[in-house]
């Protein structure tokens, strides 16, 4: 049920429409997990990912093996939480839909309403506790995880299987043309703009 590594050594665009449906998963002390419902790809050469100027400290683990958390601190506030497919390239997971721990996640983001816990890249990680000490760890085999879509028997997302709309990304000042926002019709997890 945990995605393997072969499954992000793929095209950044076909991973990020096939990581839709699936499970991100936080093993601590309690679990918390969440159905992935929006995603965002960011692509070598393209002015609005981290790696465009090429390899830093920072953003180094974009360009390590893929099947990694690139987890990164925006406005010195909120984190965001990436699967990095290699050689630059990411994909930001947008949006959730709340799928295991939902008391402990309410409790972190200090609400109740389900639909708004986890609709955003920085609400997402502050419900599933996802900090900067997830940087660069293994997807299959560390405190994060994607795993499939069947992971919970008899539960599924809103939407899945269904149709995948493509868009342009949203919060970006750069690229904002490009069509490589992905999420699933008919969600009401996905963030607003």
């Amino acid at each position: 049920m945990i995605l393997s590594p072969a499954f992000y050594e793929r095209d950044t665009v076909t991973v990020a429409k096939d990581l839709l449906g699936c499970l991100l998963v936080h093993r601590e002390e309690e679990t918390t997990a969440g159905w992935i419902v929006e995603v965002e790809a960011y692509l070598r050469g393209d002015p609005a990912a981290h790696s465009y100027r090429g390899e830093t400290k920072r953003n180094s683990v974009m360009f390590g093996p893929p099947g990694h958390a690139y987890v990164y601190l925006i406005y010195g506030l909120h984190t965001c939480v990436n699967v990095v497919t290699g050689a630059g390239e990411a994909i930001l997971i947008r949006a959730l839909e709340p799928g295991i721990g939902l008391e402990l996640m309410q409790a972190r983001r200090g609400m109740s309403d389900p639909v708004s816990l986890a609709s955003g890249p920085g609400k997402l990680t502050q419900a599933l506790g996802i900090t900067m000490d997830q940087n660069g760890t293994s997807l299959y085999d560390g405190p994060l995880q994607v795993r499939s879509p069947d992971s919970l028997p008899g539960r599924r997302p809103e939407g899945f299987p269904g149709e995948i709309v493509q868009t342009t990304r949203i919060g970006i000042t750069k690229a904002v043309d490009l069509p490589l926002r992905f999420y699933l019709k008919g969600s009401r997890y996905v963030s607003r703009r």
